[in-house]
């Protein structure tokens, strides 16, 4: 009996040193072992003269997955990552989790940095072939930054850093992809800290503002609408523009808060212009692909109608084709409760994304905005001039509005003009302005210039 409750409590505490050193849900050794063996194989390294590499792997986007498919299909398809990339190395390499969707590769024998990147490569395969999970065929990608010993770093913790810097240069360069570290990832490593702890504190200091750029009638030169565009008033920095700390904002989970923001002022603005007596105009406001799959977000959208009493059909929400690509159902019926309510959808940068018409056939779409990529060669390459005339002659067949964006001189607005294109907005008319200026616009209709 004694030998047996010896034997029990050695188990047990076995099982338990295990539990400490490996990740309860994959499996995989945590930071703790990662770290033990990344000291042990550097040592190694440094003894034979030899390199190894340390690959930070983060699933792309994961956390849509986790607001879409939930929390429980999200631990799955961890699993699933985790079980590839353990296919993809040898048994003297360590695939290691580090939490949430990070996971941390430990290349014992890597001799140099192209065996690195040739592993990643494999991997970034293997990642984005469809998971197979409880009936669902679950399509990611991820992005992998690498550092190597003793290149990038002689110690553990100087490695690890590297390793992230490059990953976040990976996010940045547009994910699916792997990157080496370099030296001047420090400088954009520090630079994008810096904003992110900025970001952090923006909105209760009050250092966003809306500017506002006019949609023209450009057979008439009225104004028609107004697009929202958000701009950040950095106490030390300036001004920064949206691409500098959207993608920021959206990687932190900060995207939402601003996003209601962007909402709740927008409405306000547009409705205080009617009540200053201006002709009702539409407001477009850019909405994220993370804010329109909470749970809550038709309710936050009638809640800030009701509260600024903003009529619906003055609302337009533009969402991008990116996230229509994602086509779930819950998109699908969240954007037809937001037509039920009035509130107008436009489908912004169309034709840069994998276009697709069975968009405008499933989804309740009621304009399309045609990217400034096609719009500023239009009048100098044929095919750009082609597809712009198109899409304005698609419009029109599904009677959906049509905005050209990017209109910057007096031959595209002529392009425009000659092929029915209803609506234009650019730097031609007006740059986005705050509100006292475009209050300015209003009453003197400046826009009306450009019909002359």
């Amino acid at each position: 009996m004694v030998f047996h409750d010896v034997t029990k409590t050695r188990a047990m505490s076995a099982r338990m040193a295990y539990l400490a050193k490996h990740d309860s849900l994959t499996d995989l050794p945590n930071r703790i072992l990662l770290k033990d063996r990344l000291i042990h194989t550097m040592a190694l390294a440094h003894r034979h003269q030899q390199s190894m590499a340390v690959l930070f792997l983060d699933v792309d986007r994961f956390k849509n997955i986790n607001d879409s498919l939930g929390h429980a299909m999200g631990d799955l398809l961890l699993q699933s990552v985790a079980q590839r990339l353990v296919a993809c190395v040898r048994s003297s390499d360590t695939v290691s989790r580090q939490g949430g969707d990070e996971f941390v590769v430990l290349l014992s024998e890597a001799s140099n940095a192209q065996d690195a990147g040739i592993s990643a490569q494999k991997m970034l395969i293997a990642v984005s072939k469809p998971h197979k999970i409880d009936q669902h065929d679950v399509s990611v990608t991820a992005s992998i930054g690498i550092a190597t010993y003793p290149d990038d770093g002689t110690e553990a913790e100087t490695l690890m850093k590297h390793a992230d810097f490059a990953l976040l240069h990976a996010k940045d360069s547009g994910r699916n992809n792997y990157q080496f570290f370099k030296p001047d990832m420090n400088v954009r490593a520090l630079e994008r800290q810096s904003l992110e702890t900025g970001l952090r504190h923006a909105l209760e200091r009050h250092e966003f503002a809306l500017h506002y750029q006019p949609e023209i009638n450009l057979e008439t030169g009225a104004i028609v609408g107004v697009e929202a565009l958000i701009r950040w008033r950095h106490p030390e920095r300036g001004l920064v523009p949206p691409k500098q700390f959207i993608p920021v904002a959206e990687e932190c989970g900060f995207i939402v808060p601003i996003s209601q923001w962007v909402l709740r002022e927008g409405c306000r603005q547009a409705r205080a212009w009617q009540d200053a007596g201006f002709a009702p105009i539409s407001i477009a406001i850019n909405i994220s692909a993370v804010e329109l799959r909470g749970k809550d977000f038709v309710a936050e959208v009638q809640a800030t109608l009701a509260e600024t009493g903003l009529d619906p059909r003055c609302l337009v929400l533009e969402l991008t084709e990116t996230f229509l690509m994602q086509d779930s159902p819950h998109t699908l019926a969240v954007l037809q409760v937001l037509k039920d309510l009035g509130v107008h959808l436009a489908l912004d940068d169309f034709g840069t994304g994998y276009s697709s018409l069975s968009y405008l056939r499933r989804f309740p779409i009621d304009t399309l905005k045609i990217d400034r990529s096609f719009v500023s060669n239009l009048t100098t390459d044929d095919n750009d001039a082609s597809i712009v005339s198109a899409v304005i002659n698609m419009g029109k067949s599904l009677h959906m509005r049509v905005v050209a964006e990017g209109v910057e001189t007096r031959e595209q607005l002529q392009f425009l003009r000659e092929h029915g294109c209803p609506e234009g907005q650019g730097y031609y008319f007006s740059h986005p302005v705050v509100a006292a200026e475009f209050t300015q616009l209003l009453a003197t209709d400046v826009s009306g210039a450009a019909a002359a």
